[in-house]
């Protein structure tokens, strides 16, 4: 391995002391970066409507502008563990821009749907490299007394940015149309790629090991197919086949089963594409299930909970966004605070009050009907978006704090994969429930169908909250010093 990391070393700032201002500068350009990348992503469902009538196309092909930027999330965030320790941080970041700009331009552009689609997969090629590089160079750079008010930045642009998306998309697209929301993303991310060009300087080591092309392949098989096949679960109901379905969740299995086989025989020189060697760790393993199960139930309930707004309260669709805002805007105004109080106190102090919060408000969900007041879903999902944003903080910290720096890029990977993953499963799962139910009572078009179906969602939601509560008590603030542990995942 060689050393390109040209600032001071982490242990230099001992003890939380502010960060060298190029260490900083490092942080804030990835920041900034991220926060467009994600802000985009929130954008586009508001467009399928728009989409449907300017390009000519049906909904479910419309569909496919955010089902494909999942879909390529999904297949490239687990290779972003090797790609990070195999190239600098200069050349991921300048990579990630310029394949987002790319596609911005692309889409905006766009003299047809396959176009747009096309522009839309490039974007999402260049947002999944930026999360998990953000989160490896805050590790490498901040002291373990700090990273936790520098993770809950982190959760300031992961909550803020998918608050202001649909709101901002929404205003375009009512003054300008649908093109206008890349033409305003667009010179963001070149001024962010040129500051970045500029003055953004390598941090970590890297290393030459080849690149696996057969872990490639089977990871796009096995992460793509399981997410394809979940997404189509929801659509069962309503006439879709189940064939694709389950064949893509088939391929799916059996390409992932290959793609962790195939790790295990490449680790042993170093070489992995996703190193399993992080699940070593007690404690990240432990996070790993804790975010899972509370990434599934929040996601999944709150793609539910739009639905019971508009088709059982009746409300337009701009008022059922503005009651989903204040949770959002909780969650990233508290990130710094919670980040605080970790650095000071550790996880069970944020993590045990998180996951009887979330998982409480998830069960008030299950009592509403077609006469529940919308302050009571309004207050109801903000505690949500608090119980969420006392449990995320934490466990993005106190898991890459279970590494060893070795292991950081990976444990990042993985962690962009667990979203990933268990949002498309909680949104299937839930959405199949809801489909079900309401398929039954009538259709969405009969109001107390879709509480019931609501209700019945949203229990599933619910049970899986319920367990991390069991998670909270087991999960600790790994030791400052374990860093200096022997380069190995486990402690």
């Amino acid at each position: 391995m060689s050393a390109v990391h040209t600032g001071p070393s982490p242990v230099v700032a001992r003890g939380g002391a502010i960060l060298p201002r190029k260490d900083m500068a490092v942080i804030w350009v990835l920041l900034i970066a991220a926060f467009v990348a994600i802000l985009n992503e929130t954008t586009m469902s508001m467009a399928i409507p728009h989409l449907i009538t300017d390009l000519g196309i049906t909904p479910i092909a419309a569909q496919w502008v955010t089902s494909a930027f999942m879909l390529t999330m999904a297949v490239v965030i687990p290779i972003t563990g090797f790609l990070l320790r195999r190239f600098t941080t200069r050349q991921m970041f300048l990579a990630a821009l310029a394949l987002f700009s790319a596609g911005t331009l692309m889409a905006a552009l766009a003299v047809g749907f396959a176009m747009l689609l096309g522009g839309r997969i490039v974007q999402a090629s260049g947002t999944a490299i930026l999360m998990p590089l953000l989160m490896t160079t805050i590790m490498n750079l901040v002291p373990p007394a700090s990273r936790g008010r520098m993770m809950g930045r982190v959760s300031v642009v992961i909550s803020l940015a998918p608050a202001i998306g649909p709101t901002m998309s929404g205003f375009l697209l009512d003054t300008f149309g649908w093109r206008a929301i890349f033409v305003v993303v667009l010179p963001i991310a070149l001024v962010a790629m040129f500051i970045g060009w500029r003055w953004l300087t390598d941090v970590g080591e890297t290393t030459h090991a080849p690149i696996d092309v057969l872990s490639i392949i089977l990871s796009a098989f096995g992460f793509g197919g399981i997410v394809f096949g979940l997404s189509q679960i929801g659509s069962l109901g309503t006439g879709v086949s189940w064939a694709p379905l389950a064949v893509a969740l088939v391929v799916g299995v059996i390409g992932l089963g290959l793609f962790l086989w195939r790790q295990v025989l490449l680790q042993r020189e170093d070489d992995a594409l996703l190193d399993l060697r992080v699940f070593a760790s007690k404690g990240f393993t432990l996070s790993m299930v804790q975010m899972f199960l509370l990434s599934m139930a929040f996601f999944g309930s709150i793609t539910v909970i739009p639905l019971y707004l508009q088709d059982a309260l009746e409300m337009r669709a701009v008022d059922a966004g503005l009651i989903v805002l204040p949770g959002a805007l909780a969650m990233g105004l508290l990130g710094p605070v919670i980040g605080r109080i970790y650095d000071s106190h550790g996880t069970r102090i944020l993590l045990i009050p998180g996951a009887f919060l979330a998982s409480g408000m998830l069960w008030l969900f299950t009592t509403l009907t077609v006469d529940s007041p919308v302050w009571l879903v309004l207050g109801a999902q903000t505690l949500l978006s608090v119980g969420l944003a006392l449990s995320f903080t934490p466990l993005f910290t106190a898991s890459l704090a279970s590494l060893t720096p070795k292991f950081y890029s990976y444990g990042s990977a993985v962690i962009g994969t667990i979203q990933q993953v268990a949002g498309a499963a909680g949104i299937a799962v839930l959405m199949a429930v809801f489909t079900a139910i309401s398929a039954a009572g009538g259709g969405t078009e009969v109001p107390e169908a879709v509480a019931a179906a609501t209700r019945a969602s949203v229990t599933v939601g619910a049970v899986i909250a319920t367990v991390t509560i069991v998670g909270a008590f087991l999960i600790r603030k790994p030791a400052d010093h374990d860093e200096e542990a022997p380069a190995h995942a486990g402690h």
